[in-house]
């Protein structure tokens, strides 16, 4: 271990408490140590971090060790594979970070470490994902009522991350924000990537940086999943746009592709029969809803556009209400789709 990278690590020692109760926030303290599930700050009891030292400082603390795995280690792991870090540069800058020292020139350190992932991979999302938590009462929940969600109901696919770390460029400084969490699955419920909404701390809008919406992982043919895969779904672009569907029919499965390009490339369910594809009232948006319309035909599966009155569905349910919705709605779904979800077979009362 390096001089600085030593010097980091015995300071966080002196703080451990702190330590833990900051990174590793869903663990207790129990007599002499901190107990939580693992070094990535889930929930548990099998990871101990001593937080005293102990005869003559043969056990000193800092130290942690998972009973489950064997793994050991000291506090600057612990920040490293609880904020999802690859670089030792960014670890050492966030122990800098939480013990109000100055940053410094980039160290380099050579002491072995955890499995480490590539940023970006599936697993590095899979770590983001598992170390976030329920949106339960956070600023994630603010943010999606805020902009009309409020049937919040079966979003197990979200979480909450309160510190999320974003870089506008790869050589740029990092900047610490809240952020919505998305599991990107396949379709045996595998995490294949995460996707990254960067929001402001009082959960109003998104975070005021270059690109508050950034995805990770293996994406293409997967998604964002709100509901089990039945024989009828309704595929879309934007989160925000399937969670406003979803408002409206909360018992039809719904998936968010995150982009047209990838709208148009998801893998389709073998119980699937009709599709209801989301369209976003865009040049993009279009090309999507063609090419999954020709694959859905080609799989023998019946494929219906479900069109936008405004830009988005989201725009529609914020700016028209939830009864506009609904009507508009009606008008589009199967007849006996409208009683399966909607809870009505006679669509002709909501036209005009």
């Amino acid at each position: 271990m390096s001089r600085d990278a030593a010097e980091l690590a015995h300071r966080l020692a002196r703080e451990a408490e702190a330590v833990c109760r900051h990174y590793l926030s869903n663990g207790r303290r129990v007599g002499n140590y901190w107990q939580v599930g693992d070094v990535r700050n889930t929930t548990g009891r099998s990871m101990f971090v001593r937080l005293k030292d102990s005869d003559a400082g043969k056990r000193p603390a800092g130290k942690w060790t998972d009973a489950a795995n064997g793994e050991h280690g000291d506090l600057l792991d612990v920040i490293r594979e609880s904020c999802g870090l690859v670089d030792f540069r960014d670890v050492t800058e966030e122990a800098r970070r939480f013990l109000s020292l100055p940053r410094s020139e980039p160290v380099s350190d050579r002491r072995p470490r955890l499995a480490s992932v590539p940023a970006g991979s599936p697993e590095s999302a899979r770590r983001l994902f598992a170390m976030s938590k329920p949106i339960a009462e956070t600023v994630v929940e603010t943010y999606l009522r805020r902009r009309g969600i409020t049937d919040l109901h079966g979003v197990d696919s979200l979480r909450f991350h309160p510190r999320c770390y974003y870089r506008s460029q790869a050589d740029a400084p990092t900047e610490i924000w809240p952020a919505m969490i998305a599991a990107v699955t396949d379709l045996q419920g595998r995490i294949t990537g995460a996707h990254r909404t960067w929001l402001d701390p009082s959960g109003r809008d998104k975070a005021p940086v270059d690109t508050p919406r950034r995805a990770m992982g293996h994406l293409l043919g997967h998604a964002v999943r709100f509901g089990p895969a039945s024989d009828v779904m309704a595929a879309g672009e934007g989160i925000e746009t399937m969670l406003s569907l979803r408002c409206v029919i909360p018992s039809m499965p719904m998936v968010a592709a995150l982009s047209a390009a990838h709208l148009g490339a998801i893998l389709f369910p073998a119980t699937l029969r009709r599709l209801y594809i989301v369209r976003d009232d865009d040049p993009a948006g279009d090309g999507a809803v063609k090419r999954l319309i020709d694959r859905a035909r080609m799989d023998a599966i019946e494929a219906i556009a479900l069109s936008p009155q405004l830009g988005d569905f989201n725009e529609d349910l914020r700016h028209l209400d939830i009864n506009t919705l609904r009507a508009a709605l009606c008008i589009q779904l199967v007849p006996r789709d409208l009683t399966r979800f909607l809870g009505t077979s006679a669509p002709h009362q909501y036209r005009g």
